[in-house]
């Protein structure tokens, strides 16, 4: 557990203490072992971070709602507390939102980032305040299965029953106030003028089949920051580390190997 000046965070390094920081930022309803598969895939000599998200997985729940100043303040305190100076930020959904924020915020911490099925603005007023009602009427339990559909390909529903009802077992067991919460930042975030202005590395990936940021809405963010790089990943859905570790490995590793040092 970190303690930082907002709330405590669970986080777990591995690989080389003095290797490049690589630090990873989860969705919206998992916790740090939504990148689990990818770990194996990744050089030795990597430092691999991450950390569940205020309100996700074993760290702290303050009372929602959250703002995304909230969690990118979350994010540079850990990376104080771990001595990261600056790092490759790895966002999913609303993980990308975070490291695009923070990018803006504090361009010094950051070497690149790296965009899985994000966007500088997801969905609507509209859409987030109806989950959010909801949520509040019937429990996560009440979204769960449109979540699902949108998270993996029906391929990956088809072959593995099993592993889906795994990740509906992380997303309903979710405390609902920290899945509040981050609706809330979501409803209320729109970076794509900040965005804009980003000039670092950038890599961009979704999954082809992703029900909550399709291809097209990726490729908008990622070609508003000059020089980023885009690819679409095959036979995957809304978390491409999940069904496809291997793909996004293949594109991860030689676009960090390849950043100045």
């Amino acid at each position: 557990m970190i303690t930082t000046a907002r709330c405590r965070l669970h986080a777990r390094q591995t690989g080389a203490k003095d290797g490049p920081a690589v630090l990873f930022v989860n969705s919206l309803g998992t916790d740090l072992r939504v990148w689990e598969a990818l770990l194996p895939l990744l050089p030795a000599s990597w430092r691999p971070i991450r950390y569940d998200k205020r309100g996700h997985g074993l760290s702290d729940c303050p009372p929602a709602p959250y703002t995304m100043d909230d969690h990118a303040a979350d994010l540079v305190g850990l990376m104080d507390a771990l001595a990261v100076d600056r790092a490759v930020l790895v966002g999913l959904s609303i993980g990308g939102m975070i490291a695009q924020h923070l990018a803006a915020r504090h361009p010094e911490r950051v070497r690149a980032l790296v965009l899985c099925d994000t966007a500088a603005r997801i969905g609507s007023t509209a859409l987030w305040d109806d989950r959010i009602a909801a949520i509040e009427a019937g429990g996560i339990d009440a979204i769960a299965e449109q979540i699902l559909g949108r998270w993996f390909s029906p391929g990956f529903h088809r072959d593995h029953p099993g592993r889906v009802a795994l990740w509906r077992h992380m997303l309903t067991r979710q405390p609902v106030e920290g899945y509040l919460g981050s609706c809330a930042a979501l409803r209320d975030t729109d970076l794509t003028e900040t965005t804009r202005r980003l000039r670092l590395p950038v890599l961009g990936l979704v999954g082809a089949d992703d029900g909550s940021t399709p291809p097209a809405v990726v490729q908008a963010t990622v070609g508003l920051i000059p020089d980023s790089r885009f690819h679409v990943i095959g036979d995957a859905g809304h978390l491409p580390c999940v069904e496809r570790p291997d793909a996004v490995a293949a594109l991860l590793i030689p676009f960090v190997e390849g950043l100045a040092p």
